[in-house]
């Protein structure tokens, strides 16, 4: 049974988990929209650099996690906090590239055939699955971080890490996959 404190805190966190769900829907939202309804407009050649960009970003953010990680275990609390905010800011200019590039050209097909097509498809769908709850648990994340309700903040950050970094180092993966098939 929750405290009275508890209570009170859990209601006291009600604004957060609303703002969180509405950006984390909005998110959703403008992704599904640009990838299954959105054909694309514009040059094709533009912002035909962004892929390598927004792979170099997934890439980053794998790194500074698990730096992150290893700054926390040996309680390196100042520099944890720097190479998260890193983390996500690599993240965030990630998705902001990521939209930018497809409100341009819309879903990306993979162009090959066979045993690759359906490795390439299997990785990309337990990268785009796995993506999903990243923003919502980064948010309560450095919510409850920022409250300094660090059992809270462990408890979801504990699932969170594996999959952050799942997304980032298989966003690079599909990355590589899709530019050796073309």
């Amino acid at each position: 049974m929750a405290t009275p404190t508890a209570a009170a805190e859990d209601r006291g966190d009600r604004p957060f988990w609303i703002v969180n769900g509405v950006v984390s829907v909005l998110a959703l939202s403008l992704l599904a929209y640009l990838l299954l309804l959105r054909q694309g407009a514009g040059d094709k050649t533009s912002l035909a650099f962004m892929p390598a960009v927004n792979a170099t970003f997934n890439g980053a953010a794998a790194v500074l996690l698990v730096l992150a990680v290893a700054a926390i275990k040996e309680k390196k609390v100042a520099r944890h906090q720097k190479l998260m905010l890193a983390a996500f800011a690599s993240s965030a200019f990630f998705l902001v590239g990521y939209l930018a590039y497809h409100y341009v050209h819309g879903d990306t097909r993979y162009p090959g055939t066979g045993g690759l097509r359906i490795a390439y498809l299997a990785l990309l769908a337990s990268h785009v699955i796995l993506s999903i709850p990243v923003v919502p648990m980064c948010l309560a994340a450095f919510y409850f971080a920022f409250r300094r309700r660090f059992v809270t903040h462990k408890k979801i950050t504990k699932v969170l890490f594996p999959i952050w970094l799942y997304v980032s180092v298989t966003g690079v993966l599909v990355f590589f996959m899709l530019r050796s098939a073309y």
